[in-house]
């Protein structure tokens, strides 16, 4: 389903949020992120960058203390 799978996991804010961002800058408008993290604060954290950015947060889940998150980049 993902474009680009950025694996975050073990890092703390905002490292997972500046990878993100690089890895959505490598992506074309209506492709799809997935961004994989273990801190606690990325689900508040993560949701409020994409409100900020123009980019779609598609879903977020958490699995066993993993967050994911789809979104696909917005039109710049």
């Amino acid at each position: 389903m993902a474009n680009l799978v950025v694996d975050a996991k073990g890092l703390a804010c905002p490292l997972p949020i500046v990878k993100a961002k690089k890895g959505m800058d490598s992506l074309e408008s209506g492709q799809i992120m997935e961004l994989q993290t273990t801190d606690k604060g990325s689900m508040k954290d993560f949701q409020a960058w994409v409100k900020q950015t123009k980019h779609e947060l598609i879903e977020a889940i958490e699995v066993d203390g993993i967050f994911t998150f789809f979104v696909k980049k917005g039109s710049s």
